[in-house]
């Protein structure tokens, strides 16, 4: 962990150095889940050309290394006042609102690059207690590391598993619950199964049933990206109750529209390297 936060202490262009030399190899050498990759694109935007496909793909290495190298590790020990500089959030005060009138509130997002800096921005922009609803990594060093970083301005997180028993808390206690909307549940979870990105894909449905069963607002974390290392998340009421009119799986559904549209609007940001599409 001393490396790392040593790592952290670097100002952020000369980690962009780094993540350079990193893209070189992903994209040359290594040719990272190059396959996986060439058919999700294919998939989801068969209306581009190969050579548009390609573009995206190799934009998506070098978004990948940033993230998942630069400024995830800068996360570690960065200033408030350089990340609200580069990470600037719209309408928290209407995620906020409800939980300081005593209801808690849910914000679904996917994995956008970069999602780490949403998690920990969130928590600093906003005026409530925040909760984020994580899967555990096998490894366990790394999975520290990402406790770390993402209450770096607060919050706290709470594995999945756990958090089943948490959320029976979310009435007495009133929080922002974070949520990961777009992970691919495994085979033994329940799961809903939808059209997404032009092929079947299966969904947790946990703000589907947290905010029917307890009548809580959901929000979208927008997350557009304004140049190398600034970023801009918005969020944007998903539905609120009364949900008695409301269809089965109609908050999955808008979940899944809204991030579709996030996707097309810079297709390189999304996790392409990940086998979502499989059933």
């Amino acid at each position: 962990m001393f490396f790392f936060r040593l790592l952290s202490r670097l100002p952020l262009p000369i980690l962009y150095l780094f993540s350079d030399f990193l893209y070189l190899v992903a994209r040359y050498v290594l040719s990272y889940r190059k396959n996986v990759i060439d058919e999700n694109l294919r998939f989801a935007f068969p209306e581009k050309s190969p050579e548009e496909r390609k573009k995206i793909r190799n934009k998506f290495y070098r978004n990948f290394t940033d993230a998942f190298f630069a400024e995830t590790i800068k996360l570690l020990t960065i200033s408030e006042k350089e990340f609200r500089k580069r990470f600037v959030i719209v309408n928290q005060e209407g995620l906020d609102a409800p939980v300081k009138n005593g209801i808690s509130s849910l914000m679904v997002t996917g994995h956008i690059f970069n999602w780490e800096m949403g998690v920990i921005g969130t928590n600093l922009y906003s005026e409530v207690p925040i909760e984020t609803v994580y899967l555990k990594v096998n490894n366990p060093f790394f999975n520290e590391l990402l406790k770390q970083i993402r209450t770096r301005f607060g919050g706290y997180v709470t594995e999945k598993r756990e958090f089943r028993r948490a959320m029976l808390t979310l009435g007495k206690e009133a929080r922002i619950v974070l949520l990961g909307s777009d992970q691919r549940p495994p085979a033994a979870e329940k799961r809903y199964q939808r059209d997404f990105l032009n092929r079947p894909a299966v969904f947790f449905e946990g703000a589907e049933f947290l905010s029917k069963k307890m009548n809580l607002p959901v929000h979208y974390g927008r997350l557009k990206k304004v140049k190398r290392g600034y970023y801009h998340y918005e969020f944007i009421p998903l539905a609120a109750p009364p949900y008695e009119a409301h269809a089965a799986h109609s908050i999955t559904d808008s979940f899944c529209r809204m991030l579709e549209e996030n996707i097309r609007a810079q297709p390189d940001l999304y996790l392409w390297s990940h086998k979502r599409w499989k059933i």
